[in-house]
């Protein structure tokens, strides 16, 4: 009779401790997350903006745009930007000023290339590293002609935008031009 108590008494103590050990495990804290890089970033969606080409002193057609911003979370804390107007006087810049896409020759345009300009151009503006990546969801060139007959309502066939940009595979390489 005394080996049946002391048997009830051992598999008791035994499930009691198998039981804190489980509820201390499931309640114990989570190990500290790695700084990844990805877990650092919030996105920050850009809204569609219009930058005119000029040449010859008219305008001769329209880039179409759309870019958002991988930005830095600590940094962004407390912090209202105006990224469309800063984005939109970058493009400004690179389009327009500097001419970094060349109509007659769609080919040699560097997304790459693109991308790290408007990223120095926005951290240097923004007097940090704010932006971490620059992301082209579209760029498009519309001529002039193309939009007055489209905004007459002029029944004649439009011709599709040029396609500069569109999106990127998940691979991260920019997606290819099309004419």
């Amino acid at each position: 009779m005394v080996k049946l108590v002391l048997t009830g008494v051992w598999v008791c103590a035994i499930t009691l401790a198998s039981v804190y050990f489980s509820v201390y495990m499931a309640t114990a804290p989570a190990p500290a997350a790695t700084d990844s890089k990805q877990s650092a970033l919030e996105l920050v969606k850009g809204e569609t903006i219009t930058v005119p080409v000029i040449g010859d002193g008219a305008i001769t057609g329209y880039f179409l745009g759309r870019i958002s911003f991988m930005m830095n979370k600590d940094m962004l804390k407390g912090v209202t930007l105006p990224l469309t107007e800063m984005t939109t006087d970058e493009l400004f810049s690179l389009l327009v000023g500097n001419k970094m896409v060349d109509l007659a020759h769609i080919k040699s345009f560097d997304a790459k290339a693109f991308r790290e300009e408007i990223k120095k151009g926005m951290n240097e503006r923004l007097g940090g590293e704010y932006v971490a990546e620059v992301m082209l969801e579209q760029l498009d060139y519309l001529s002039k002609e193309e939009v007055k007959q489209n905004a007459a309502g002029e029944p004649k066939k439009l011709g599709a935008p040029v396609k500069i940009i569109e999106g990127a595979p998940a691979d991260g390489a920019p997606a290819p031009a099309a004419h």
